[in-house]
């Protein structure tokens, strides 16, 4: 099996339309989408790194993950009830 590179993952998540999903998330009220802390303060001066951004960098960083699956599992945990 050919090994992913970084940009061709992201090539593949925009294909899925991973990106506008994370976003129809942050903007349907029935899901938990706070931002969560980040050490980095150079990216993000006031330490919170937003929704979107946090779960696109960790599918970049664990390729192997499908997309499709990691979505569906993260709207079954962050559903508010």
């Amino acid at each position: 099996m050919p090994s992913r590179h970084a940009s061709s993952v992201s090539y593949s998540l925009e294909e899925l339309g991973v990106p506008q999903a994370l976003r129809q998330m942050e903007q349907d009220g029935a899901y938990n989408t706070e931002s969560s802390y980040s050490p980095n303060s150079m990216l993000y001066p006031d330490n919170q790194m937003p929704f979107s951004q946090k779960h696109i960098a960790y599918l970049k960083a664990h390729p192997k993950l499908d997309p499709v699956h990691y979505l569906a599992n993260l709207r079954l945990m962050i559903r508010r009830r």
